[in-house]
């Protein structure tokens, strides 16, 4: 059937896989090299706890037939190769039927490890990965043209991801409507990177281009993905120029490179890729598969579809427990101050007004006022991120944030590694404490005479001192 495949678009699903494989390599080093301090068996929260108080309804997944750390350590490392093959072209070796079989099993795996994730997976691109990789199933490999259906699919799948953006902006926050949002945003985001200093000292006409631009592109330029080319291709590359912008001004995991990918599915790449590889047509059994797949996901859209045109839109969430077809959107509302919690220890048994404090260094979140915001993304610094959260509201923080104070005061090792600077290496300290800081970025002047990228002003405590329990002494002998 030739309505079936686009021709000439071998070059962009091309792009588009090696693309997705990157990103699903990052997601898989980020769990091995986190999860034992966030969710293993002896974690802040720990997945065997969540396995007993929930389904295989609710929460399908590997897990559920075995757990251990050693089981989920296999599991992510074998993303972590699977993700390397898939980005070394190995997909196109194979036949189409195991070219399939190899890009689901990721999908699989990251299902999994997301299912029993709780709050340290509860961010947006981790549903807009597997919604992606689920898709990505069905695109087939250089046998066979790629499917017009999927390329669709993957347009509607930008489309929500950005229009949804869009309107959670406008309706949520009068700065969006007043363009003064990034007078604040920048300094005010999770997590800065090193370059956010000098976007937030933009002048304030550069700030009001910046969210007038970000309006363009989400409200109104995701209607042209559905026109024909050269049009649709300029669509997607305006997306790619304001995700760059977003890569270039702070750190948001893989949520902007993964956007690429999916809007550079969308270009026309025809006029640069030449005539494609020689291709057989595509088994019938290849086509009853994949309009089965978008058939589902067209019936699944309805609820995401819905809530776009709800006034009480809600933003990232996911409508099954697959993660098939989700709602997608960031910064309904921007915080006007930088609120920073910092935690700190002593090994001083008894606390008094002199007591020496020492902070706890993070890798990502601002803490030592005169250390530059680094670049992490695409890699998640999950904790960080909840840290911001926390930082918020102390409810985000109620369910791990004592644990991971119990952690610091044995020195634990893993939870030590998720950081990137111990206050004390030769044994734990005797007390930590948590305290509330406003954080500004400081002024051109400021930073040339102190050094300082930040000033920080006290307001509150956090947690009061907590000490380290005291172990059990020994029964007397009689």
């Amino acid at each position: 059937m030739e309505w079936f495949t686009a021709d000439g678009y071998w070059l962009s699903r091309l792009v588009f896989q090696r693309g997705l494989a990157a990103v699903y390599l990052v997601a898989f080093l980020s769990a091995a090299l986190q999860f034992r301090a966030l969710i293993g068996a002896r974690g802040i929260l720990p997945v065997p706890g969540l396995l007993r108080r929930t389904s295989w309804r609710t929460a399908p997944g590997l897990f559920r037939l075995h757990y251990s750390d050693r089981f989920f350590a296999a599991v992510a490392w074998t993303g972590v190769a699977l993700s390397l093959a898939l980005l070394a072209g190995l997909d196109g070796c194979l036949p189409l039927w195991a070219a399939m079989l190899l890009w689901a099993a990721p999908w699989v795996l990251y299902l999994s490890i997301v299912q029993v994730g709780q709050i340290w997976y509860g961010f947006g691109w981790e549903s807009l990965l597997l919604e992606t990789g689920f898709l990505a199933v069905f695109l087939g490999n250089a046998d066979t043209s790629a499917p017009v259906l999927v390329l669709w699919l993957l347009r509607w799948l930008l489309f929500r991801l950005e229009f949804g953006a869009g309107l959670i902006k406008v309706r949520g926050d009068e700065c969006w409507r007043k363009l003064t949002c990034l007078e604040f945003h920048h300094e005010t985001q999770p997590m800065p990177g090193p370059l956010s200093w000098f976007f937030h000292r933009l002048p304030k006409p550069v700030h009001r281009a910046e969210a007038a631009a970000n309006h363009l592109t989400q409200l109104v330029v995701p209607f042209l993905l559905f026109t024909p080319q050269p049009v649709a291709s300029a669509a997607a590359g305006l997306m790619v120029l304001t995700q760059l912008w977003l890569v270039l001004s702070g750190n948001f995991a893989w949520l902007n490179w993964l956007t690429i990918v999916i809007a550079l599915a969308a270009v026309d790449w025809s006029p640069l890729a030449g005539p494609p590889p020689a291709q057989t047509d595509p088994p019938l059994w290849y086509e009853a598969v994949v309009l089965a797949a978008g058939v589902l996901v067209l019936a699944l859209s309805y609820r995401p579809a819905r809530n776009l045109l709800t006034r009480r839109q809600v933003m990232n969430r996911s409508f099954d427990p697959l993660h098939l077809v989700n709602t997608y959107g960031a910064f309904g509302s921007i915080s006007r101050m930088r609120l920073e919690v910092v935690v700190e220890g002593t090994d001083e048994t008894v606390i008094h007004e002199g007591t020496r404090w020492r902070a706890y260094g993070f890798r990502g979140k601002p803490g030592d006022p005169d250390r530059l915001p680094r670049q992490f993304a695409p890699y998640h610094l999950r904790l960080d991120w909840m840290m911001w959260f926390a930082a918020l509201s102390p409810a985000y923080a109620r369910p791990w944030f004592r644990p991971f104070a119990e952690r610091l005061l044995r020195n634990d090792r893993d939870t030590l590694r998720l950081l990137c600077h111990n206050p004390f290496p030769d044994g734990p300290p005797a007390h930590v404490r948590a305290r509330v800081f406003h954080y500004e970025f400081t002024g051109p002047r400021e930073l040339r005479a102190t050094g300082h990228w930040w000033r920080r002003t006290y307001v509150r405590d956090f947690m009061r001192p907590m000490a380290r329990p005291v172990p059990p002494r020994p029964p007397d002998r009689p």
